[in-house]
Formats: C-alpha cells, sequence, structure tokens
C-alpha cells in the first residue's frame, strides 16, 4: 500500500495531523547540501539522510584514503599521493547528484511511519 493510499483512507483531520507531524520531522534538503559540503568527507549528509552504514563506509574510506595518500606522498616526495584521494572525491561529487533522491526517500520513509501511526491510533 502507497502513502496516497493511506492518505485516501484519513479524514480530513487525520490528514492535517499527519501534515503537521511531517512538516516538524520531515529533512531539508538545504542542510543536507551544507553538511555534503563542509562535512562531506566524514558522511554527515548520509547520516543526515538515514544512511548509517554507508556513512561510515564512506567515513572509513576518507581515513583510509588520506593515510594512504600520505604515506605515497612522503615515499614519492609529493608526487602520487593525490591518486589516493580520487575515490572518495568522485564518490563525494556523485553524492552531489544522488543527495536530493537520498533526502526525498528520506522523508517518504517518514510519512508512512507517520500515516501508520495514525491508522493504529484510529484502529484502537
Amino acid at each position: 500500500m502507497t502513502n496516497v493510499d493511506l492518505k485516501e483512507q484519513l479524514d480530513e483531520r487525520q490528514l492535517a495531523i499527519a501534515n503537521s507531524e511531517l512538516e516538524n520531522q520531515k529533512k531539508s534538503v538545504v542542510l543536507a547540501y551544507v553538511l555534503w559540503f563542509f562535512l562531506g568527507a566524514f558522511g554527515a549528509h548520509r547520516y543526515y539522510a538515514g544512511k548509517i552504514a554507508s556513512g561510515l563506509i564512506f567515513l572509513g574510506m576518507t581515513i583510509v584514503c588520506w593515510i594512504l595518500a600520505t604515506i605515497v606522498t612522503i615515499i614519492t616526495f609529493g608526487l602520487l599521493g593525490w591518486i589516493f584521494l580520487l575515490p572518495i572525491t568522485i564518490w563525494w561529487i556523485v553524492d552531489a547528484f544522488l543527495l536530493h533522491g537520498l533526502i526525498h526517500q528520506a522523508n517518504v520513509k517518514k510519512e508512512r511511519v507517520i500515516l501508520e501511526q495514525i491508522q493504529q491510533q484510529q484502529a484502537s
């Protein structure tokens, strides 16, 4: 059952409550992009979008890439260390295009939880 189907089963008062709750709890796309820009290397934007596992992977990759880049920079006198920063930089740039969809998905999931809670209250 989709969110639209769930909404059709609610009366006007319940819809108003659901919309009010969603407005209070929904994630902000603007805040997600601020987190992506300033704290993206740590995966903060992914934590915010509810993608905890990929946020931790992002953080782990960042740490490993920086360590390898530092070691190789020292060994090669600054010539090749930057190569190890490419994977995380590419993922960070790709996330700029994916982030809006991730936030939208998080908000749809949040809306579904709210609608199901209201339906459960109605049933009891």
